[in-house]
């Protein structure tokens, strides 16, 4: 049995980070793999920001949610659910508190996730060359599914640091990408084409065969929106609570809570899978929150954004692979008819069934070949 690690964005606070790190474990150990996962240290920011860290950060976070116009009671079990987030998901996954840093490995897997987005403000994560592979303590190094995000070519050479990210890039075995943006970077700066493979949230087989899913009773028809909180401006969240008034439904909060909230949902990343199963509708502007519709065949768009932090390079890009290319949407005041529009799953399920195949050729060809090398 060969010992992998999988470093990924295990700890973030965030049911779409838990659910690929989760899914990519399961798909390893389905593959009789030893897993376990590898921390990364933070970097510093490239992107000058505002934000503060440690606990002038926390202090701000929620001083930010408490400035939402949701109900006091909706923005107290956000934060809540922020407080005991660790506490939930992380026995889950199999990790602690303490950090694991460059365990020594035969193998080690660099994703799923953002993990290549670099160019970024969140202080969590900043540019860290751990993210790229530097200084790793395993026998082989590969990436799988990893995504630069919105980071571009522009931005990698405007903050200086295409020459160290071809250098690092330059020494994996293999290089996995999820979107065309990571794809293109990746050519760039190796010379080389990486494989494409989609999110592990895709390619494991959630709805089949994980047996953590609980059966949720529905008490009433909701519509489920998902996204990070407060991102959904006064004039969504309006248009939002229009469609519902018409339709007879209340609006669940996901993830994070928003103006249109009428129920904020507390509950772990299983649990999660559960509601979308049941909405009636889902409205989200997040990758994560696009393949949970797909996965659980909801009625569903998605709201991709192209200014600011901006969605786009992986939004797009997602739907586009998954032939639904008409459940992007940029403005709300044609929500109804999206919402209302049949969606054929048919041509979705079978790209899934198709990448999920060679999403498991593509892992086992790696596990395969650090056997080979122990020969």
């Amino acid at each position: 049995m060969i010992k992998v690690g999988i470093l990924s964005m295990q700890r973030i606070y965030n049911y779409g980070s838990f659910l690929q790190a989760y899914g990519l474990k399961q798909m390893l150990i389905d593959l009789g793999c030893e897993v376990e996962f590898v921390d990364y240290h933070p970097g510093k920011c490239l992107v000058e920001s505002s934000e503060s860290v440690g606990f002038k950060r926390k202090i701000s976070k929620i001083t930010e949610t408490l400035s939402y116009k949701a109900s006091f009671k909706n923005k107290v079990k956000f934060l809540l659910y922020k407080k005991n987030y660790a506490g939930k998901h992380y026995p889950l996954l199999g990790i602690t508190e303490k950090a694991n840093y460059n365990p020594k490995i035969d193998l080690l897997v660099i994703g799923s996730d953002e993990v290549f987005n670099c160019v970024q403000s969140n202080s969590n994560v900043g540019f860290s060359l751990d993210l790229f592979g530097k200084n790793n303590n395993s026998q082989k190094l590969i990436s799988y599914a990893a995504s630069f995000g919105n980071t571009t070519i522009d931005k990698i050479e405007k903050y200086g640091i295409r020459d160290i990210l071809s250098e690092c890039l330059c020494k994996f075995d293999r290089i996995s990408v999820r979107d065309n943006n990571s794809g293109n970077i990746v050519k760039k700066l190796t010379g080389n084409e990486p494989e494409y493979n989609l999110d592990p949230v895709l390619m494991y087989n959630y709805i089949g065969k994980c047996n953590k899913i609980p059966e949720l009773s529905k008490k009433e028809k909701y519509l489920v929106l998902y996204g990070y909180s407060g991102r959904f401006t006064n004039k969504e969240c309006k248009q939002i609570k229009e469609f519902s008034k018409q339709n007879n439904l209340k609006i669940y909060c996901i993830g994070g809570v928003q103006n249109a909230c009428d129920k904020f949902v507390d509950c772990n990343a299983f649990e999660v899978i559960s509601y979308f199963q049941n909405a009636d509708y889902v409205i989200t502007d997040t990758f994560h929150g696009t393949i949970l519709s797909v996965i659980t065949h909801r009625q569903f768009v998605s709201v991709v954004r192209r200014n600011g932090y901006g969605n786009s390079e992986k939004l797009v890009d997602l739907l586009e692979r998954l032939s639904l290319n008409d459940r992007e949407i940029a403005d709300l005041s044609d929500i109804s008819s999206m919402l209302l529009k049949k969606i054929d799953y048919c041509e979705t399920d079978k790209t899934i069934n198709i990448e999920r195949k060679k999403a498991v050729d593509y892992l086992k060809d790696q596990i395969v070949g650090v056997n080979n090398d122990r020969k």
